[in-house]
């Protein structure tokens, strides 16, 4: 996730407001409001969806199999 706004550089939280379009581009709620649509690409922009876990919570609720999968790879 991309921790600034592409066209002002505010500072975006991972957990915080922010737009994008389809491409990624990233704008703060500010910028997302006065373009209406992406500079880039002229693409929708809408908000941006918020991570709530880490993988090793996201692997707790995942089957036996892919859990150890995950765990194997992370512990290398």
């Amino acid at each position: 996730m991309k921790t600034s706004c592409e066209l002002c550089s505010a500072a975006l939280e991972p957990d915080g407001a922010a737009w994008i379009c389809s491409y990624e581009c990233t704008y703060c709620e500010d910028c997302a409001q006065r373009v209406g649509t992406c500079p880039n690409c002229a693409g929708e922009l809408v908000p941006r969806p918020r991570r709530t876990t880490g993988a090793a919570a996201i692997a707790t609720r995942l089957p036996a199999r892919a859990a150890r999968s995950i765990t194997r790879r992370l512990s290398r």
